[in-house]
């Protein structure tokens, strides 16, 4: 691992670009009415003054501020033996769900089918700052294997307090407890029957080594996965509540534009539509979607515009509007860069840049809100509930506990759902109709109002030495953000920086953060070095690596494709990319094959190879890298967001280029499992090779460096 991976440690992005976690909040459910709602049995709760240490919150406690009096439930057995545990974590298509369930079910020693996951409801499960970051796995599952080993340990306590023996001799395992020595068992239903025993979660960490799991490790399927492909589960789109009314908001025409007067009049002539009008809020709400439609229309309103840049403009305007204030925060430097250049044989220096793409999740923004006098209960496919509930409470004026938000399982994020806004534009609504009100977006508001991966610029300047050790590394990035900024290769000079900007469009999370950015330049430059060392780019890679783990995927990657590969015919290419965030690790190889008549592009294999510490569910994990894969295809050839003077020019899918089917290569995972090392996330750090890898498989092939995302937006014209 390089020096810098060590010791700079940028501000997370998350915290950067989006709202910050806000206050720590208390729990909606003491115990007492903890077991009125679910029953008698056994629990496990996170008591107050231990609340802090168990959130994935992040965040110190300020000075004056009070932690929670009352207690929260992690884990409930019922007198039936079912086993319900609750987590503020979200499922949005990773299936933690599943993975989580999974972890739970081998520390308690019960079947996987009795475990019931309760997930992103304000109400019932513990705070927790969202779902992002690759964070769930790493934190969430050993947290939850600690609450079901006490819980484990809770009914050990309770059979042996009946027996009358002691409870290290007792045995739990298929959801009963058993005395060996007597013969004597006893279910877990059997043992919470009639009782309300509760426990806070240990200090100590008892949880199971990967090498002796016997539920987790296993590839079992989806949890409900019959009902995803049926259509029987319901997304927030889906929910129709009686007397539910449908929601439009009236959208400025640019970025930027302010509203300087509006008439509703002809709206609120229309028979049984509501309008409401609050600050620059305009909406409206009606029986179905074609008559909120057409009163949206009605409205008369007159907006004050102001000149903005344009897509052809964006990467000057990113260098010319940095933020000054903020320069020389997320900054390292080593060595002296400019001793490094001198020594160097050979020396490189490129510029990259980086479009605005869309998340484009097949589930646009939406949520149904409904009031019960003073208190509000909003429905919303979020990745941070929490903080939609303070978003909520802040703008409509509440106490945060008469708010309530519930997530169900989400039609996709890809860190482009932290924020509120479908929630807030709902809640607004309802309280003038007096009824629910869902708000979905449309697929032009999603692509033109939701936030984009940022843009930016970066700049490299780069030395080698004769014998291909690098002497020399300066890396600049302009706006995308500090995610994945560092080399892990082994050089001795250093000056590396983050230089946030004035954004023109909002920007946000997405899936990998600005490490796709980052690895994109660095793997690119660093296969131009290998070619002006005259060294394979693999073994280029190898000789100034040392990380054991980073070495690892990209001998696995290199074995499973066979590199070095000879060219069969014109037009082929391979391409190698990879590195490690996040606590796991990618090596991604790529073949393609330009067609130098028509400048078609095809990519025709990839093969990654990943690993993330021990291995919680094999089949979710190839799934996630196989997805990672797919959807990459999109940032690194085509996707990008085009705009003018503050209006978004491609807001649908028939303008806006994703994967389809017939872009989709044969795609090889190769998992590297761990057991020795703890499990880390999946979420992001697959996307992270692809691009560089069928960037440099584009070089291989034609000897055109493309160093702008996406590559081939319209094919590559400079071919024909």
């Amino acid at each position: 691992m390089s020096h810098f991976a060590k010791t700079f440690h940028p501000e997370p992005e998350p915290e950067r670009y989006e709202f910050r976690t806000g206050p720590f909040h208390h729990f909606d459910l003491p115990r007492r009415d903890f077991f009125k709602v679910l029953g008698a049995g056994i629990a496990v709760f996170a008591v107050a003054q231990d609340a802090a240490a168990l959130q994935e919150s992040g965040r110190q406690r300020r000075r004056g501020e009070e932690l929670p009096r009352e207690i929260s439930a992690w884990l409930h057995i019922g007198e039936d033996g079912s086993v319900k545990v609750f987590t503020g974590k979200v499922e949005i298509g990773q299936n933690i769900r599943t993975s989580l369930a999974q972890s739970v079910a081998d520390e308690l020693r019960v079947p996987f089918e009795s475990v019931q996951m309760v997930m992103g409801d304000t109400a019932l499960t513990p705070f927790d700052a969202g779902t992002f970051g690759s964070r769930t796995t790493p934190a969430m599952g050993p947290q939850l294997r600690r609450v079901a080993a006490a819980a484990r340990d809770l009914l050990i306590e309770a059979a042996a307090k009946e027996w009358s023996v002691a409870p290290e001799k007792l045995v739990a395992a298929d959801a009963k407890i058993t005395d060996p020595a007597s013969g004597r068992s006893a279910s877990y239903a059997e043992l919470a029957r009639g009782k309300t025993l509760a426990q806070a979660i240990p200090e100590a960490d008892p949880v199971t080594s990967p090498d002796h799991w016997a539920i987790a490790g296993k590839p079992i399927p989806k949890v409900n996965s019959r009902d995803f492909v049926t259509g029987k589960h319901q997304f927030t789109p889906d929910l129709r509540p009686a007397g539910v009314l449908c929601g439009k908001v009236l959208r400025p025409p640019s970025f930027g534009a302010t509203l300087s007067s509006v008439d509703t009049g002809p709206a609120k002539a229309l028979p049984g539509v509501v309008v409401i009008r609050d600050g620059d809020f305009v909406g409206v709400a009606a029986s179905t979607e074609r008559e909120a439609e057409m009163a949206l229309a009605a409205i008369r309103a007159e907006w004050k515009t102001q000149p903005q840049p344009s897509s052809e403009d964006l990467f000057d305007y990113l260098k010319k509007n940095v933020e000054a204030e903020a320069e020389g925060h997320s900054a390292h430097e080593t060595g002296s860069v400019e001793d490094g250049l001198a020594k160097a044989v050979h020396r490189a220096e490129a510029t990259y840049t980086i479009a605005y793409i869309a998340h484009a999740p097949l589930e646009p923004r939406a949520a149904l809100a409904e009031w019960a006098g003073d208190k509000l209960t909003v429905c919303t496919g979020t990745q941070r509930p929490f903080s939609v509930r303070d978003e909520l409470a802040g703008a409509l004026h509440l106490p945060a506990d008469r708010v309530h938000v519930v997530v169900p399982d989400t039609g996709s994020a890809y860190g482009g759902k932290h924020t509120g806004d479908a929630a807030i534009e709902a809640a607004r609504l309802a309280r003038a109709a007096g009824k629910p009100v869902k708000v979905i977006w449309t697929r032009e508001e999603e692509f033109a109002w939701a936030y984009f991966r940022p843009a930016g610029v970066i700049e490299i300047k780069s030395g080698i030495a004769s014998d291909g050790t690098l002497t020399a590394w300066e890396f600049h990035n302009y706006n995308s953000g500090a995610s994945g900024i560092g080399t892990p290769y082994a050089v001795p000079n250093q000056r590396i920086q983050f230089h946030p900007v004035r954004s023109p469009l909002r920007q946000g999370s997405y899936r990998g953060l600005a490490a796709t950015a980052n690895f994109f330049a660095r793997e690119s430059h660093m296969d131009d070095l290998a070619h002006a060392a005259k060294m394979d780019p693999l073994e280029f890679r190898m000789k100034n690596l040392s990380d054991p783990r980073l070495r690892a995927v990209f001998e696995v990657a290199g074995k499973s494709f066979a590199w070095p590969r000879a060219k069969k015919e014109p037009g082929q290419g391979f391409g190698f990319g990879g590195g490690a965030e996040k606590g796991s690790y990618v090596a991604t190889c790529a073949e393609v094959f330009v067609d130098r008549a028509s400048g078609e592009l095809r990519v025709v294999r990839l093969v990654t190879a990943f690993e993330c510490g021990a291995i919680v569910n094999p089949d979710g994990l190839r799934n996630q890298v196989s997805g990672a894969n797919v959807m990459g295809l999109g940032g690194a050839l085509f996707e990008a967001i085009e705009f003018e003077n503050g209006r978004i020019t491609n807001p649908r899918f028939s303008r806006y280029r994703v994967p389809r089917f017939r872009d989709v290569p044969e795609i090889e995972v190769v998992l590297l499992d761990r057991k020795d090392l703890p499990s880390a996330g999946a979420g992001e750090t697959p996307i992270m090779g692809l691009a560089p890898a069928i960037g440099n498989a584009i070089f291989d092939a034609t000897g055109i460096r493309l160093r702008s995302l996406p590559m081939v937006p319209r094919g590559l014209k400079i071919l024909r």
